[in-house]
């Protein structure tokens, strides 16, 4: 399974990677757009707790989404790479200023400041990156499985926040992705010509 696995994740990142600077443009306006009128739809108007990505690899440009998110007044939030689990994730308040650093990856994310972490289920929105998704709301992520150890523990007491919403591509879907049993599996996908809904 895991070489199926690897084969998905080597042709839907190159996909991707083909897309040109105005597919890429046109897509992260309608992903702005969509999670907005997500939002709308989910009668949300006091400012939320939304923690987003940026963007890398080819993947839908978050960019224009932060920032309306600032203009809306709601708090975002980047994940950083645990300072002492390295598995997981930690979710800090990112703004216009925040100092940034480039982690282990070469990915940019807030520099570690403790007062600024949010815990995971005090987000009311947690907007995760892909590779690939499939018709049931399977997600393949990048192979390193940092959001699935993140969220385990809540996944097994089925809670109720934050909501889980993917972001991809439309060319990021396939048919049916082979599942291991630590996947968690999206309620919620958002790509820049629908949101898919489970």
């Amino acid at each position: 399974m895991s070489n199926k696995r690897a084969q998905i994740r080597a042709e839907i990142r190159n996909t991707r990677k083909n897309l040109s600077n105005n597919q890429q443009i046109i897509a992260a306006q309608s992903l702005k757009m969509n999670f907005i009128q997500h939002l709308k739809s989910e009668n949300t108007t006091n400012s939320k707790h939304i923690a987003i990505y940026l963007s890398n690899d080819g993947e839908l440009d978050t960019s224009l989404l932060i920032k309306e998110l600032w203009n809306l007044n709601h708090a975002v939030y980047l994940p950083i790479i645990h300072p002492f689990n390295g598995a997981n994730l930690l979710f800090q308040r990112y703004e216009k200023n925040s100092p940034m650093r480039a982690n282990r990856y070469g990915i940019l994310e807030p520099k570690l400041n403790c007062s600024q972490i949010c815990p995971l289920p005090a987000l009311d929105y947690l907007l995760m990156p892909l590779v690939a998704f499939d018709k049931q709301g399977n997600r393949l992520g990048m192979g390193g499985g940092f959001y699935d150890r993140t969220l385990a523990r809540l996944h097994e007491q089925n809670w109720q926040k934050p909501q889980l919403i993917g972001l991809a591509h439309e060319c990021q879907l396939v048919d049916a992705l082979p599942i291991e049993s630590w996947d968690v599996p999206l309620k919620t996908i958002i790509t820049p010509d629908k949101t898919y809904c489970w």
